[in-house]
């Protein structure tokens, strides 16, 4: 991956850093002010929301996190070793967190008239979709310990070529 490649990358990462402490410091706060005028028939969706909305930015913010170091670990060539594998579970896990989350609140809105039956409806399917996001990492997962096979066999070939020769 070449210098500009992961400068562009990084200043994404930065970018969407900034925006998830924006919402988690600013956008949160204000959306519990704005959920206080709900009407009480619908004020226990207040708390388990603004719960759902804190954790889903912190498990954004946690595959964000792994993401720069895998981009670091690719800037020094080390990511084909099994340190990279720590921060690719760490991915999949926070992926999967959110995919729970998302059907939390598809669950939590459910009952009652609070939103319409269709638009639970494509909650549920925004969290099979992050589901599938999870599996396209755990499909990478797959290729980088293939990678990571291949590059200690090729190491250990090429000892055994530099002890003949």
């Amino acid at each position: 991956m070449g210098k500009l490649t992961v400068l562009a990358l990084r200043a994404v990462l930065v970018v969407l850093v900034a925006g998830s402490v924006f919402v988690q410091t600013v956008m949160v706060p204000l959306l519990a002010a704005d959920l206080e005028g709900l009407n009480a028939d619908y004020a226990y969706v207040r708390t388990p929301f603004l719960a759902i909305v804190v954790l889903g930015v912190v498990a954004v913010q946690v595959v964000l996190v792994c993401v720069w170091r895998l981009v670091t670990m690719v800037r020094r060539g080390t990511v084909f070793s099994d340190a990279a594998f720590r921060y690719v579970h760490v991915v999949i896990g926070a992926v999967v967190a959110a995919a729970v989350l998302m059907f939390a609140l598809a669950v939590l809105l459910a009952p009652g008239e609070a939103v319409a039956p269709g638009v639970v409806l494509l909650i549920c399917g925004a969290s099979v979709a992050i589901l599938g996001v999870a599996l396209v990492v755990l499909v990478l997962r797959m290729l980088l310990a293939q990678a990571v096979a291949r590059d200690v066999e090729a190491a250990r070939m090429r000892a055994e070529l530099n002890e003949v020769i």
